[in-house]
């Protein structure tokens, strides 16, 4: 009898296979993603925006997936559904091996999100779509096996998926990018993908013997969604989606840029997702809701500090994000339907995704000129708080509320009153106006905040106090006196005049989130004086001044446009030629309202090239340059494809016999300068640097600390600046040279924090 009744057991598939199965989809997804930006970020100049836009696409790809998915449960065979998916699985494999489909033809710097939606759609859609699916697919067919026989819960297998998700997220920049080149990322990759192909075929296999023996059992009728839970379900998943997208934003823009800030708010969401889907969730709702909303009131209340500690910043931002998500997913998984209709439920998380991430990259850059999508979306996130009951409302929450709404109101006011900036008049004066300034913008701040949290049961409440504090918060944000913002697909860039002492007045900043791009004088006497980077006592200057005294008719090219200042050095029987990506750039820098480098100081021939340097410079003459500056900065990172010895080789192509390239590399969060000096070995040229830090403004003057290397074809080139003593010898061994299938962002971060922390290994 017994071994009949061992005989007659449901050959169910073992629930360890379900959980590997999903997370090595998962994996495979969140390794792909930032492998495939990073084949299609040289294309656009490294910009941030190619992220947001990626991320929107994967979203839109998922949403496919997860749609798929769900019309598969239109087939009622377990084993109809494997072998279509299976088939599917084979029929995307077509796009292997991982690569930039060149259907779309070249990167477009007038319409770029349409290009890189298309390359992205060409290049990897189908095998991301299909392995998307693989979650709720497996989840259903758990549900339909093991779940029904044994009363699992198949909602538990989305936290191994999402476990999947950070582990490979993690693993790429610290891990993958570091040890193989693009070519084996790509290889191995797909290699990979046939893999699971396998693993998933072996799943389905199984999955449909248990599926045979336990379709005897008839299935429990189960009323539908109602459309409120369906759109709660969306609302819940479109609020994390779009936090996440906007407090990167945030961060690389108004607080600090450094490399691999997108990894950090990504990584937090997956956790959330892992600890909402847990059977015993870590941190409880009742828990997640009172951290939640005094994060939430102090993140707003910190906006209008931006240049504060970055790190306190950082915290901050990420754990209201955190906790923001976390709560929108643990309501969204007490709001979970009965596992028959599970594949729907994945289906409105999805279709939230995409609200959100294409409400951040594709709506957001068009209807504002600053990154508002992010305290706009952290205001809405309230109203996913528990309501209470509306009939019954203390007098003391009424009294709370006036008063938080009141203070936070009062700071944009006080701004405008106050002045809230340093002026010229009378140093004792400004520096008395700024201290009341800071105290009583610090005492609203306060007010408003403890109101904000003590009314935090009320939703409704809580979310006008937190939405007027922050837009006030945000209007009063920028101390300096910032003119205009303009916003682009490579991010936002703010006009702001400030006084300079040594200029004799005001001068014009032009910045690109959290990194100076130029700047000029006011003042008649010194308005063509180029600043900052450019002075004729920076390494930049001193090419220029060198060259300068050689020649009366210098070739010059400039990669990266800002404010142009190098314009200035332009004499009559020069040539200037600018190579710049972004168009909003160029038609802030010529207009003669903001900037006049370009109409007033150069005196000789400058013209424009748009689109990305490495692509443009290509259709240049060999042979054109004297001099070749590239000086191409988003919000303080490098494009790294511009600093690979293929691109070195590629501008050494360019110069004359005699010409030099400049590769100014200052950067505060990453050392460029090792790998560098090693590209130009192997790019087979000379190399000369310099660590330029000024000395106190000379009349006339406004310095900036400075980093660069200079590259020429040959020695002789280089022999008048071999004479000079600020210049040394290039050392091409400290680092591992940059090629278009190899770059180590974590490396020169690394080497950036150990001259900061002698005590790193």
């Amino acid at each position: 009898m017994t071994s009949l009744a061992a005989a007659t057991r449901p050959a169910y598939a073992p629930p360890a296979l379900f959980a590997v199965t999903t997370f090595s989809s998962a994996a495979l997804v969140f390794l792909v993603q930032p492998m495939v930006a990073k084949l299609v970020l040289p294309l656009l100049g490294g910009s941030p925006s190619v992220w947001n836009t990626s991320m929107a696409f994967f979203q839109i790809a998922l949403l496919v997936g997860y749609f798929y998915a769900h019309a598969l449960q239109r087939i009622a065979s377990v084993r109809r559904q494997a072998l279509v998916h299976c088939g599917a699985l084979v029929f995307a494999a077509l796009a292997l091996p991982l690569r930039v489909n060149t259907l779309a033809g070249p990167p477009s710097s007038d319409h770029p999100n349409l290009w890189l939606l298309a390359v992205l759609a060409l290049s990897i859609g189908a095998p991301f779509a299909i392995l998307s699916a693989t979650a709720p697919l497996v989840q259903a067919w758990y549900a339909r096996t093991v779940g029904q026989a044994e009363g699992r819960e198949p909602y538990v297998l989305y936290a191994a998926s999402n476990l999947g998700s950070l582990l490979a997220l993690l693993a790429y920049p610290l891990v993958v990018e570091p040890a193989f080149t693009l070519a084996g990322q790509r290889y191995g990759w797909s290699a990979a993908y046939v893999g699971f192909v396998l693993l998933m075929a072996t799943l389905g296999l199984m999955a449909t013997r248990g599926a045979i023996a336990s379709a005897q059992e008839a299935p429990t009728a189960v009323a539908p969604p109602r459309w409120t839970d369906r759109l709660s379900w969306i609302a819940l998943a479109a609020i994390p989606a779009s936090l996440m997208l906007g407090v990167t934003a945030h961060l690389t823009t108004d607080v600090a840029s450094a490399p691999f800030i997108w990894v950090l708010p990504l990584a937090l969401y997956l956790v959330t997702f892992i600890i909402a889907f847990q059977a015993k969730p870590l941190i409880p709702l009742g828990l997640t809701l009172v951290f939640q909303a005094a994060a939430l009131a102090a993140c707003a209340a910190l906006l209008p500090f931006r240049s504060s500690n970055f790190l306190l910043q950082f915290f901050v931002h990420l754990a209201a994000f955190f906790l923001t998500a976390l709560m929108c997913h643990q309501r969204l998984v007490n709001r979970r339907p009965d596992p028959a209709h599970l594949t729907e439920f994945y289906l409105c998380l999805s279709i939230g995704g995409v609200v959100g991430g294409a409400f951040n990259a594709f709506v957001a850059p068009v209807i504002f000129d600053n990154v508002w999508e992010y305290p706009l979306v952290l205001a809405l996130a309230c109203l996913a708080r528990p309501w209470g009951r509306l009939e019954k409302v203390e007098p003391g929450a009424w009294v709370l509320l006036v008063v938080g709404v009141l203070a936070a109101a009062a700071m944009p006011i006080l701004l405008t009153a106050v002045g809230g900036r340093m002026t010229a008049q009378s140093v004792v004066g400004a520096f008395d106006q700024s201290e009341l300034f800071d105290m009583a913008m610090k005492g609203l701040l306060v007010l408003s905040v403890i109101c904000a949290f003590l009314i935090r049961r009320r939703a409704l409440f809580f979310f006008l106090v937190i939405a007027v504090l922050s837009f006030a918060a945000q209007a009063a944000a920028d101390r300096t006196d910032v003119r205009q913002s303009w916003r682009s697909f490579f991010g936002v860039m703010r006009l702001s005049q400030t006084y300079v002492t040594s200029l004799g007045g005001e001068v014009k900043m032009l910045a690109h989130g959290t990194t100076l791009h130029g700047a000029q004088a006011l003042n008649p006497a010194y308005r063509c004086n180029p600043l900052v980077y450019y002075t004729p006592r920076t390494p930049i200057g001193q090419v220029f001044g060198a060259k300068q005294g050689q020649r009366s008719d210098l070739r010059i090219g400039a990669v990266g446009l800002g404010t142009g200042s190098v314009a200035a050095y332009v004499r009559p029987g020069d040539h200037l030629t600018f190579f710049e990506i972004d168009p909003l750039v160029r038609r802030i820098s010529t207009d003669p309202a903001n900037f006049s480098y370009v109409r007033e100081c150069a005196k000789g021939e400058v013209d424009f090239v748009i689109g990305d340097a490495r692509l443009t410079l290509q259709k240049q003459p060999p042979g054109t340059f004297d001099i070749l500056l590239i000086d191409a900065f988003s919000s303080d990172a490098v494009p790294a494809h511009l600093l690979t010895v293929e691109a070195v080789r590629g501008y050494l192509q360019q110069l004359k016999p005699d010409g030099v390239i400049i590769l100014h590399l200052s950067n505060r969060n990453l050392d460029l300068l090792g790998p560098a000096q090693a590209v130009a070995r192997a790019a087979g040229g000379r190399a000369l640097k310099q660590t330029y830090r000024p000395a106190k403004d000379p009349q006339g003057s406004w310095e900036s600390a400075e980093d660069a290397v200079i590259v020429a074809r040959n020695d002789a080139a280089l022999a008048p600046f071999k004479a000079d003593a600020r210049w040394e010898s290039a050392n091409p061994f400290l680092a591992r040279p940059w090629r278009d299938d190899y770059t180590n962002l974590a490396g020169a971060l690394y080497g950036n924090l150990k001259q900061r922390w002698t005590w790193l290994p």
